[in-house]
């Protein structure tokens, strides 16, 4: 449940309210709601102060939590993806020291089998949600790391051409591809400008940008997405219609271009 309100006395009022109407259906459908396993978090703003809620229900109080897991993605209460990053780091630690391990062992083709069960799995899911933070570069570490292991290099050696070579995507490479995917998938939920304005200029075809001040919002999925999208080569671009057609196009982009931060895609066009 997600509830929203700007006063915490009317929080709590909305909050009652949902759980008795919850309680209810439970009970009507002859089922009962665990209220040991209920708890909830408050999202807050880095510079703002959380309230200080007290909510009860049948003379039991709703224990407060700062981070909660939802369908596999950790959540903080700031919305900072470190939480989420630092719980999937030691599997991909693991990941790392098996596959070096096994690497006199294996193929290299085997090797990228192992590669794609065992780390990229873990690294790619939910990426759409933490890839571009800052902390996202200790992944991409020790996904260079995995590199220098399937191609047998020494550890100060640099990593982009092997990257091409094995025809795997360097983490903001698979963030760029995996959230533009996610925005042509649900195109119903952004608005071209268009539609926002009659005015006929260049960028009428493009997705309509909000203006938001606040950083946390502009790093988000829906904000880096229309800007990721935005930015797209006009080639790829027109191939948004045809779902392979623009994976395939954008996959190969990618790993001819073989990106390793936002900055390189988005001063592309600018060359």
């Amino acid at each position: 449940m997600i509830i929203t309100s700007p006063n915490s006395s009317n929080f709590e009022k909305s909050f009652n309210k949902i759980i008795q109407d919850i309680n209810e259906w439970f009970k009507t459908n002859l089922l009962s709601l665990n209220l040991d396993k209920m708890h909830f978090i408050q999202f807050v703003t880095k510079n703002s102060c959380s309230a200080d809620l007290n909510i009860m229900h049948e003379n039991k109080k709703i224990p407060k939590v700062y981070n909660t897991k939802f369908l596999g993605l950790m959540l903080g209460n700031t919305l900072s993806k470190k939480t989420h990053i630092d719980t999937i780091l030691p599997k991909l630690s693991s990941a790392t020291f098996a596959l070096s391990v096994v690497k006199q062992l294996l193929s290299q083709y085997s090797l990228k089998m192992v590669y794609y069960s065992y780390f990229h799995s873990v690294m790619t899911y939910r990426l759409i949600f933490w890839g571009n933070s800052h902390r996202s570069n200790i992944i991409f570490r020790q996904q260079k790391r995995i590199i220098r292991i399937i191609v047998g290099i020494r550890g100060r050696d640099s990593c982009r051409e092997h990257f091409k070579k094995v025809k795997i995507l360097p983490l903001q490479s698979q963030y760029i591809l995996s959230l533009t995917l996610f925005v042509i998938d649900n195109g119903n939920y952004f608005k071209m400008n268009s539609g926002i304005h009659n005015i006929n200029t260049r960028n009428k075809s493009n997705l309509h940008l909000p203006i938001s001040n606040l950083s946390v919002y502009q790093k988000g999925t829906f904000y880096t997405g229309i800007r990721l999208f935005t930015c797209l080569p006009s080639q790829i671009k027109y191939l948004s219609h045809n779902r392979n057609q623009f994976k395939y196009g954008l996959k190969n982009f990618l790993y001819f271009h073989s990106l390793y931060t936002l900055d390189e895609y988005f001063s592309y066009n600018k060359i």
